[in-house]
């Protein structure tokens, strides 16, 4: 039997890092999303295949395989059965996966591939409708927020680290315009389902995050 946590919440509340963190722990496997449109983006490139191809990416899904694994703590993207970990990581791939992202046929084969690769492994997901769309039956559901605010200053750090010149003013209406974009969106939008537990990051490091996480899932596990 597989346990699935699915994780959905807004942008800037740390879904991605308590989830690795959380799955390095427990020992499930992390499903990084975001890696499996950066697949899907190599695959339909690489086959001359644009964006706007709708009948060849229709027919290329059919046949289209992408999945993840670990291999000594290490996370490798398979496409086809090749490993192409490396190859998706480059700037060029990295900006055609947000075109391909938006392609409903791509986004149903990736949910398709995410619900397979659900019932053979212990594994975690999140985005903005893992509970909702992807993961319904998840053993344990999420959503994990924190207050404009708290999210504002945890990027003002992220860019200001990097050297850029922001201020916490622009970032949270920043935010506030991507949680409505997220929010009102007619392909599956930002939802907190109706069984998820919430779970409120503002006042919490990523490790107190991760240790609350840990204990909503014993405690579902164990009911």
């Amino acid at each position: 039997m597989s346990y699935n946590v699915a994780i959905d919440g807004p942008a800037g509340a740390g879904k991605s890092t308590i989830a690795k963190l959380f799955a390095k722990e427990m020992g499930f496997i992390y499903v990084d999303t975001g890696a499996m449109y950066r697949a899907m983006g190599l695959y339909f490139h690489g086959k001359g295949i644009t964006p706007q191809d709708i009948d060849k990416i229709k027919e290329g899904c059919k046949t289209v395989d992408v999945s993840i694994s670990y291999e000594n703590g290490k996370q490798l993207v398979w496409l086809n059965g090749e490993d192409v970990s490396k190859k998706i990581r480059t700037e060029e791939i990295g900006g055609l996966a947000s075109s391909y992202a938006v392609v409903p046929q791509i986004r149903e084969k990736l949910v398709e591939l995410q619900q397979k690769l659900a019932t053979t492994a212990d594994i975690v997901m999140d985005g903005r409708d893992i509970g909702t769309v992807v993961l319904p039956n998840a053993d344990l559901k999420v959503y994990l927020t924190a207050s404009v605010k708290e999210r504002a200053k945890r990027r003002y750090k992220e860019l200001i680290d990097k050297g850029m010149q922001v201020t916490i003013e622009e970032i949270e209406e920043d935010i506030r315009g991507r949680d409505y974009r997220d929010m009102n969106r007619e392909v599956s939008p930002l939802k907190q389902a109706d069984d998820a537990v919430v779970l409120d990051t503002s006042f919490m490091n990523i490790e107190e995050a991760a240790k609350a996480l840990k204990e909503l899932f014993e405690q579902r596990k164990d009911a």
